[in-house]
């Protein structure tokens, strides 16, 4: 099966062949710990796990190296730190623990790496001393900057103006700087602040030279695919490409660039900055299922803005219901052998369209509700669970699915139990009328009773 994959790069859609035959190398980039993750940082974390998983699918899990990065020295983790008077180390290590507990919880695989930046810095000390000595950077008032003009083809990824390129670099015009555009390497650390012994005196990285450190010690010089959010293009890969093909002398960093588009809220940007997001960990403290906040973020094609709102997720828990009740009504039949949904891989292989592959998963379980040959509904079964797995969705147990959403609210399984026992009791015995209030009590508590040829199940609303 062919993998196409769009190429910001090329600004098409490409076929993707792995520069080493068999061996698949991606570098995408993570979180900088200092806050609860939001549903926009959550987005490529999912995104980029779908692409892992149909990676592994098509070359096999040895053969795939995905590496996401912590970045855990940062200005805005400074900041924080001092306002809430903590140290660095204890709040790196407490965020950290959430990111990974919340992306845990919205279905994501661990990478095959996870580098941190504090890890890597004398490797980015080696790279900033080979951009001085090309003179691609120089040394000001402690800080080394790389120097924008000194590379001819600078801005191929982003394809801005000169004068857009100022405008959106995001740092201070400093005096210091030869060029507007040029960008900090390495900055002078106060008493207060981390930093590391250099040959510039002590100080720490800027933001951009630690993925290409990171990405190039794990992954090698030239790699296949590099993700992020299409916020990233401008000026974070751009300066990535730059640092690396100088530093390294080769013609590209990676050979695919990947882009997911932003969550937005009424067309516009989610963002820490704007104070209009809300995170992963309220969402989850709310009630919502991590895996219906994951099929959400699936429901747009990865490369379009995506308005996420919590009416969106209650729709994507209603789907979920439905895709999960055919796996429950089929629990009888004997686990088939795997059998990836032919439609869903080729709709996953055209670079990513997961609505297509969604629809695909929706007409599986119609067609396990309806089949009627047992055979083939095993087979049916079996290809909408393995077709499940490479969404990341349809991995729990059915029951545990319709009856572990409640978070401790509403009756213990035990007591609905003890509930729909009373009301088949009150049926045989025809008083209606109490069968019925055992119905409808249970439904103001949030549980939903199904009649069916097999007895009664229950889910919670």
């Amino acid at each position: 099966m062919t993998l196409q994959l769009y190429n910001t790069l090329a600004r098409a859609k490409q076929e993707f062949e792995p520069l080493i035959p068999g061996h698949v190398r991606m570098y995408v980039c993570g979180p900088t710990v200092y806050d609860f993750a939001h549903i926009g940082n959550a987005r490529p974390v999912v995104v980029f796990d779908v692409l892992f998983r149909l990676l592994r699918h098509l070359y096999g899990a040895e053969a795939v190296t995905y590496a996401r990065n912590i970045t855990d020295v940062d200005d805005k983790i400074i900041a924080r730190a001092a306002e809430n008077a903590e140290s660095i180390d204890h709040l790196t290590a407490r965020t950290t623990e959430a990111f990974h507990q919340d992306m845990g919880a919205l279905g994501a695989l661990p990478p095959s790496l996870e580098p941190r930046a504090t890890d890597h810095i004398y490797r980015m000390i080696d790279m900033i001393e080979r951009l001085v000595d090309e003179d691609y950077a120089y040394e000001a008032e402690g800080h080394v900057l790389f120097h924008v003009p000194a590379m001819h083809d600078y801005g191929e990824l982003s394809r801005r103006s000169r004068d857009d390129q100022v405008a959106g670099a995001r740092v201070e015009v400093a005096p210091y700087k030869k060029d507007p555009a040029d960008f900090v390497l390495w900055k002078p650390s106060s008493d207060d602040d981390p930093g590391w012994q250099s040959p510039w005196g002590r100080g720490r990285p800027g933001w951009h030279i630690e993925c290409s450190a990171m990405a190039s010690q794990h992954l090698g010089e030239t790699f296949d695919i590099h993700g992020g959010g299409l916020d990233l293009v401008f000026p974070h890969h751009e300066n990535e490409i730059a640092q690396s093909r100088c530093a390294q002398n080769t013609p590209f960093m990676a050979r695919f660039w990947m882009h997911n588009g932003y969550v937005v809220v009424n067309g516009e940007k989610m963002s820490k900055s704007l104070g209009n997001f809300f995170t992963v960990r309220q969402l989850l403290e709310e009630g919502f299922p991590g895996e219906a906040i994951r099929l959400a973020l699936l429901s747009g094609h990865y490369r379009q803005p995506l308005d996420i709102t919590r009416e969106k997720i209650t729709e994507a828990k209603a789907q979920l219901d439905r895709l999960y009740g055919a796996l429950r009504r089929a629990k009888g039949l004997q686990r088939a052998e795997d059998t990836i949904s032919h439609g869903v891989a080729a709709a996953l292989s055209d670079d990513l369209n997961t609505p297509e592959a969604l629809a695909r998963l929706h007409a599986l379980a119609h067609e396990l509700n309806t089949q009627g040959d047992p055979e083939q509904a095993a087979l049916t079964k079996a290809a909408l669970l393995d077709s499940g797995y490479l969404l990341g969705l349809l991995q729990q147990d059915p029951e545990a699915w319709f009856r572990g959403n409640a978070d401790g609210e509403g009756p213990p399984p035990e007591e609905i139990e003890m509930l729909i026992a009373a009301r088949k009791a009150a049926r045989q015995a025809k008083d209606f009328a109490e069968a019925d209030r055992i119905r409808d009590t249970l439904a103001e508590q949030g549980v939903l009773l199904e009649d069916g040829p097999q007895g009664t199940t229950w889910r919670r609303k």
